[in-house]
């Protein structure tokens, strides 16, 4: 599973696209209308390339008319890598890939003393890669300063999208721990994401200057007090939204866990020296993905199951330090 790959729900009827990773068991999704939601990994399957093609295939020409003007349809917006795919022990592959749903027409060139040379051009098209080049670590030191400039572009309506342009340098001490399956390319390759979101182009002093002065101001501003949460915290859904009904299972679980990190969050706040979280037996996935949680939490003391004879199997207990 990579970012810019296209998911489905396992318990919902919900689709999306992986934007994100919280951690080894919790991916970030975008639904429809750019919404958000974490999810954990286990809830989620990677929709096929065929599939996806295979029903753009069969479907209507109404409707595939109706998909391109409907700007609410949930694409890939992130997931251009750079991918080192091993040849031999001194020889790499050097691919650009597109995991997006846009087409990217692109120039590639190399930079040596100032010297630009193009090295390759043209469309790179949704959800493919290209070769670029071949390499060889015998003189690593000496590769060249890469310049990709880009543009995003996809049949339809929708909101335009700023070139994107990246001048990369590779460094042995940081490519070469990144190891893992790269898309598409469905190979172990050593991957440089090019399109992480929140990465600035640039930054100049007065924008830091400006930063720190909101910093400060917005410091000064008297923070609202902190409420202490409830010793017994109910997770059920039914205790936390009246419209749990008409709510996915991914909605679900990231409600009860904004509660149960706002509550642990402000117990200790508020000095706090236990509290308990009534999640229920279920499946198991909120409790294991609490217990997870609270066994990384530098606040928490130790946490254990609550009295069985009050809550059955269904509670943890938490000793706040």
């Amino acid at each position: 599973m990579n970012i810019g790959d296209k998911v489905r729900m396992l318990h919902a009827r919900e689709e999306g696209v992986v934007v994100g990773f919280r951690d080894p068991n919790l991916v970030e999704v975008e639904i429809e209308d750019g919404f958000r939601i974490p999810v954990l990994r286990s809830e989620v399957v990677v929709v096929a390339t065929e599939e996806e093609a295979r029903f753009r295939k069969d479907a209507p020409a109404a409707q595939k008319n109706n998909e391109t003007r409907n700007s609410r349809e949930v694409i890939s917006q992130i997931g251009i890598y750079f991918a080192f795919l091993p040849l031999n022990d001194v020889n790499y592959a050097l691919y650009l890939i597109n995991n997006t749903d846009f087409d990217l027409p692109f120039t590639l060139g190399e930079v040596r003393n100032e010297i630009y040379k193009g090295i390759q051009g043209g469309t790179l098209k949704r959800k493919t890669s290209v070769k670029v080049t071949e390499l060889s670590t015998q003189n690593f030191e000496n590769w060249p300063q890469y310049l990709l400039q880009l543009l995003f572009f996809r049949e339809g309506t929708g909101s335009p999208r700023e070139p994107l342009t990246r001048k990369v340098r590779f460094r042995a001490n940081t490519l070469f721990k990144n190891k893992t399956k790269a898309p598409l390319l469905n190979k172990d390759a050593y991957l440089m994401q090019l399109d992480k979101e929140g990465t600035a182009a640039e930054i100049k002093p007065e924008q830091i200057t400006e930063s720190i002065e909101q910093n400060v101001a917005k410091a000064s501003i008297v923070a609202p007090a902190v409420t202490q949460p409830a010793p017994e915290v109910d997770l059920h859904i039914e205790h936390l939204s009246n419209n749990y009904a008409q709510m996915s299972s991914p909605e679900i679980i990231a409600l009860q866990l904004k509660t149960f990190e706002t509550a642990v969050e402000n117990a200790v706040a508020t000095g706090m020296s236990e509290i308990t979280f009534i999640h229920g037996v279920g499946n198991g996935t909120l409790r294991n993905e609490l217990h997870r949680r609270l066994s990384k939490h530098p606040h928490v003391k130790y946490f254990e199951d609550a009295r069985k004879e009050k809550f059955g199997y269904g509670a943890t207990k938490v000793k706040l330090k």
